[in-house]
């Protein structure tokens, strides 16, 4: 459900959480069903009612056991028979700084202070060795966030009767427990409230009202950390990231801008910031993801890409590497066949939402982060939890390379039938129409910047461009495509030059970022109209190979032309015959009217 998704509204989820529970159980999904008990520290309704509906989001319907208010250590050394008969799959000890019973007095001596740290921390401890004998269950315990105010200013974070350093030092006797403690598992709320900001996490007014430790709307925040631990317990965990590569892990589009231009790399700031992101992803290897490329390229120049110098992921990182010209809804559910994992077990990342927008509504399952500008992509994957580690074995960082080789015996075939419909999905209009001169430059910078959908490789100037469309002997269009996500801008530009009754086509671009979507379709009925009116009787276009411009080599085929010569270099002469009735080919975008 969309509105489970990181970066969810905390206010809507709170305002509506009874009839998406209802909308989640009214699905039709094959749960699994865990009992989890809440002992709480203070009051945990809301927290329980947030943790099902994340819960049932991943496939878990929780049955749930909560203590009464601040009760959560009694119940288990008293052995509370409510609880006994529970016999929960899961222990969640939700306390807080509110629950430490004694802190140090302003100048106590260290070893008072460790006596009264190791009187606290045995009072946790002795509660989670009862469970671990009684129960012999998974336990998730939160550790302790900053506390609101610090005495000593900053010297209250190493001055031995600081909270702050009693704090930290408690929170570091948890996290050594829970290193030598099979399923005992620590829920850093230390770092949830510090990314979330204190004072909004921890507002009194909660405390003191309802005996809230942590603030309303930070709740659903809280119940998605412990969600995802108990997710990745279970096995739901996601399983493998699938990247697109131009302006996701470098800037840039490699087959247009070259190489040498791409945007990696210590020299600009926002090179460091792709080799930042990149380095984060590739540390996803160490933690067992299954890194795969789903990229509209041509495959020389994605490989090309991760070759230079700076890139700190290389193609050997890749278990899988899709760089085509098919959909990436197609790419990504043959990769997942290959690698014998359900779709689901994907995260996708792309800078381009309508490609976004393609997985989620083709795919389902598939994680979609929201990545915006490339300084938050970290943020947005990093805080959405898809990766949760619960455990960690020398095979984990291994398991690249198995997939690769499962990948050699993997030879399933998806199919992949309604790619259409999701292009209407997109709202897509184009604007068609001759050169005019407020956008000359940009259609000069096109030509210059266009290498992969470039079947003739010519280059014009501004001032070429606009000989162009000051001449009746040329047939010019260029394209602009808005969709509801934004408008691409111009992203294709054809021009002809009228020979008699035969146009020659001197050019036709086009931006690979709006290729697969029913635009070179749109520009071919325009250019056949626009023949047509001129009294022409054939077209003739050429195809000039080069080392990028592989992906047109069909191109003319696609749309309709017959091929009349083909020499030994590979360049290729085809024919359109205007004279016969002509279909429009494009269907999925609305094509505005001059």
């Amino acid at each position: 459900m969309k509105e489970l998704e990181y970066p969810f509204d905390a206010r809507y989820l709170i305002k509506k959480k009874k009839s998406l529970k209802r909308e989640l159980l009214a699905a039709d999904t094959k749960y699994i069903d865990k009992k989890i008990a809440v002992l709480g520290g203070s009051t945990t309704h809301d927290i329980v009612a947030m943790l099902e509906l994340f819960l049932l989001n991943t496939g878990i319907r929780p049955t749930f056991y909560e203590s009464e208010y601040s009760k959560f250590w009694e119940d288990v050394m008293f052995d509370n028979p409510e609880l006994v008969s529970f016999a929960p799959d899961i222990i969640y000890i939700h306390t807080t700084n509110r629950n430490i019973s004694a802190y140090p007095s302003i100048g106590m001596k260290e070893e008072d202070v460790k006596t009264l740290l190791d009187a606290e921390y045995g009072r946790y401890k002795s509660m989670w060795d009862k469970i671990e004998t009684v129960y012999h269950c998974p336990v998730i315990q939160n550790n302790f966030e900053f506390p609101s105010y610090r005495i000593l200013g900053n010297s209250d974070c190493y001055d031995a009767s600081g909270r702050v350093n009693f704090i930290n030092s408690l929170n570091a006797m948890f996290a050594a427990y829970a290193r030598e403690h099979k399923d005992f598992y620590i829920e850093d709320i230390q770092y949830l409230s510090a990314t979330y900001g204190l004072d909004a996490w921890a507002d009194p007014l909660y405390w003191h009202m309802y005996k809230y430790a942590v603030s309303m709307e930070a709740i659903p925040t809280l119940s998605y950390s412990v969600s995802c631990i108990i997710k990745s317990i279970y096995g739901k965990n996601k399983k493998a990231l699938t990247l697109d590569l131009d302006n996701t892990l470098w800037g840039g589009i490699v087959g247009d801008d070259g190489v040498e231009n791409l945007a990696i790399g210590p020299e600009t700031s926002m090179g460091q910031a792709y080799t930042e992101f990149q380095e984060y992803i590739k540390s996803h290897k160490d933690i067992g993801v299954i890194l795969t490329v789903d990229s509209k390229n041509d495959h020389e120049n994605a490989i090309a890409g991760l070759n230079h110098p700076d890139s700190s992921l290389k193609e050997d990182d890749f278990v899988v590497i899709k760089a085509n010209w098919d959909p990436k809804s197609k790419n990504l559910v043959d990769t997942a066949a290959e690698l014998n994992l359900l779709p689901e077990s994907f995260v996708f990342v792309d800078d381009n939402p309508a490609e976004r927008e393609i997985i989620k509504a083709q795919v389902p399952g598939v994680a979609v982060p929201e990545i915006e500008n490339v300084e938050n992509y970290i943020r947005a994957i990093d805080r959405a939890g898809y990766f949760e580690v619960t455990s960690l074995s020398a095979d984990d960082a291994k398991r690249n390379e198995m997939y690769k080789a499962n990948a050699q015996r993997a030879a399933l075939e998806a199919s992949f039938t309604d790619y259409g419909q999701y292009l209407d999905s997109l709202e897509m209009t184009g604007i068609i129409r001759g050169f005019e001169p407020v956008l000359l430059d940009r259609i000069a910078q096109l030509t210059n910047k266009s290498n992969q959908f470039n079947l003739t490789t010519k280059r014009y100037s501004r001032a070429d461009i606009e000989a162009v469309a000051d001449s009746d002997e040329y047939i010019d269009i260029y394209g602009k495509l808005i969709d509801k996500f934004g408008d691409n801008g111009v992203v294709s530009v054809v021009i002809g030059h009228i020979n008699e009754d035969v146009l020659d086509m001197d050019l036709w671009i086009m931006s690979c970022r709006v290729l697969k979507r029913d635009m070179e379709f749109a520009m071919m009925d325009s250019l056949v109209a626009r023949a047509g009116k001129a009294g022409l009787k054939k077209i003739i276009g050429y195809y000039y190979p080069t080392a990028k411009n592989n992906m047109v080599r069909e191109f003319y085929d696609t749309m309709g032309f017959t091929k009349v010569s083909e020499d030994n270099d590979g360049n290729t002469v085809w024919e359109f015959d205007l004279t016969g009735d002509y279909t429009d080919q494009n269907t999925h975008i609305k094509v505005e009217k001059e």
